[in-house]
């Protein structure tokens, strides 16, 4: 998608931890939504702080930080797999990808052994334990009010529900959520819905692209809260 979003901009592509490109968490260290978030934090403030403290671990404690490398590169070992294998078996689990995107998934998704292919994604993530992580409304809605930037929401019609085919009983949090966003930031936030279903950034990259684009070339101006 990155190919054709707006080019005036600098766009950083991040797996979060356990997935594609990204290391697995230690043993015995849960996966949680709000973990993710957390990542994403570190990652913007490490333009800013994230060299100095770099370098002062590397500098100071060399030793230990070699020893904890020493200790988590033990890992049990994955199935090894061909691609033609994976891909069938990515395919067959989500109805709603094509072979193309599949391929593209494969790629970041995959590390290439003498055998064959092994899945780089922690398979604890699929672990029920690491599945509920819900934050209240009420803290939804503070985080909201606190929030300053503005929001750009991009709905595929088909989405998350309709391809994991489970009949949620809680569908109505997605509505609460837009409502929330919609009534806490109004002229901020920006809610567009579009054809497709969760892979429609793959599937349609230049829809989504477009669409990006034009939010992110609006001049908006913050407020003072």
């Amino acid at each position: 998608m990155g190919e054709n979003a707006a080019p005036d901009f600098y766009y950083v592509a991040m797996d979060f931890g356990g997935h594609g490109l990204s290391s697995h968490y230690s043993p015995g260290v849960p996966y949680y939504h709000q973990t993710f978030v957390s990542e994403i934090r570190r990652v913007v403030a490490g333009g800013i702080v994230g060299g100095m403290e770099v370098e002062n671990l590397l500098t100071y404690k060399r030793r230990a930080i070699e020893h904890m490398l020493q200790v988590e590169a033990s890992q049990e070992s994955s199935s090894v797999l061909s691609l033609k294998q994976l891909l069938q078996r990515l395919l067959k689990s989500n109805s709603h990808l094509n072979e193309e995107c599949g391929e593209l998934l494969l790629q970041r998704g995959t590390t290439k052994v003498a055998a064959g292919l092994v899945l780089n994604r922690d398979q604890r993530l699929s672990w029920p334990e690491n599945s509920v992580d819900l934050v209240s409304r009420e803290l939804y809605a503070h985080s909201i009010r606190k929030l300053q930037a503005h929001v750009l929401f991009i709905k595929a019609v088909h989405g998350y529900f309709d391809v994991r085919r489970e009949n949620y009983s809680d569908k109505e949090s997605l509505s609460f959520m837009i409502h929330t966003l919609k009534s806490t930031l109004k002229e901020r936030f920006q809610f567009v819905e579009i054809p497709g279903n969760h892979y429609v950034h793959m599937s349609e990259p230049q829809h989504v692209a477009s669409i990006i684009s034009s939010f992110l070339q609006h001049k908006h101006v913050l407020t003072a809260l």
